[in-house]
């Protein structure tokens, strides 16, 4: 009884990035709707990079929805949002089930999710714009979203560290920006432009990511020039007990809150404080987070030069 119970969660959990970056939300709800449909669309043959698009379509959408001052329709948004939530779940899910996780397919994914909210944050405010908002709060949108794009770029590089130093698995999805400007300089945009263009927002992305995280991404090109990707056990240990408890901090400025209280704020028709949320709350615990990553990655660097037998 026991292991006919277990067989279904251990399936659906093959399918995680990992349990430890997962957020609750993600475990109860994303997660277990986001099997069911991955195994729906490899039976219909579908790729993971076309549900990232549907997802993106659905995002897109629902932040048009946002327009409007009517609570029906904003609804109605607000269920594509948590629809196309459950896609961008599903993608990656469908990656991993199929085996077909790529490079491409992590950046697609990607620009499916910036446009996604590039929708809703053009759309909330051109409807504080219509309601009365002077033209300032197009400078208030603008910064809030340069804001909400460091801070998912800063947590999900250090959740994918998190994976890589801990998780032997997550290491072969793991890039540099060295290494993509590499295979960026072979590419020809007469020959291949598609490639050429997704590799060149990546860079981009990659280049961000690293510049919020140099110490981070100092140890990780020493741990990969050292000891050949193979993460010494002194470092897995120790990152491990310094970085668990501040995933959950990092899972406070990725989708899901920020769609909860986008979504209270909608119903109590005050959409112009997501912006003041994303500027001053997620944006101090971007800082300290930053400022105790930054500290935890120096310590490790110390841990893992010192030479093995001297540990």
């Amino acid at each position: 009884m026991l292991q006919g119970t277990e067989a279904p969660s251990s399936r659906v959990e093959a399918t995680y990035k990992g349990r430890e970056v997962e957020g609750v939300l993600d475990l109860h709800f994303y997660r277990p709707i986001g099997f069911w449909l991955a195994r729906f669309f490899a039976r219909l043959k579908m790729t993971p990079a076309a549900v990232s698009l549907l997802a993106g379509i659905f995002g897109v959408i629902a932040g048009h929805l946002y327009y409007y001052r009517n609570l029906s329709i904003n609804v109605a948004g607000m269920m594509l949002h948590v629809c196309a939530n459950t896609l961008d779940n599903a993608d990656g899910q469908l990656a991993r089930l199929t085996h077909r996780e790529s490079r491409e397919g992590r950046i697609i994914d990607s620009v499916a999710d910036h446009l996604v909210f590039v929708s809703v944050y053009l759309h909330l405010t051109l409807r504080c714009l219509f309601e009365g908002s002077s033209p300032a709060i197009f400078l208030l949108a603008f910064v809030a979203g340069i804001s909400h794009a460091s801070q998912g770029a800063a947590a999900d590089y250090y959740r994918s560290a998190y994976l890589y130093f801990v998780t032997t698995g997550a290491r072969m999805g793991v890039d540099s920006s060295s290494g993509l400007r590499s295979d960026y300089l072979k590419l020809t945009w007469r020959h291949t432009p598609w490639q050429k263009l997704l590799l060149a927002l990546y860079l981009n992305f990659t280049r961000q990511q690293e510049m919020l995280a140099p110490r981070l991404k100092m140890l990780r090109d020493f741990v990969r020039k050292s000891f050949h990707g193979e993460i010494p056990d002194r470092v897995r240990t120790r990152y491990q007990d310094l970085a668990s408890p501040m995933l959950k901090w990092w899972g406070l400025l990725m989708t899901n809150v920020r769609m909860l209280v986008l979504f209270a704020l909608l119903f109590i028709s005050q959409p112009v404080y997501y912006f003041w949320f994303e500027l001053i709350p997620l944006n101090l615990l971007f800082v300290y987070l930053l400022f105790r990553q930054d500290k935890m990655a120096e310590s490790l660097l110390k841990i893992a030069e010192v030479p093995q037998n001297s540990a």
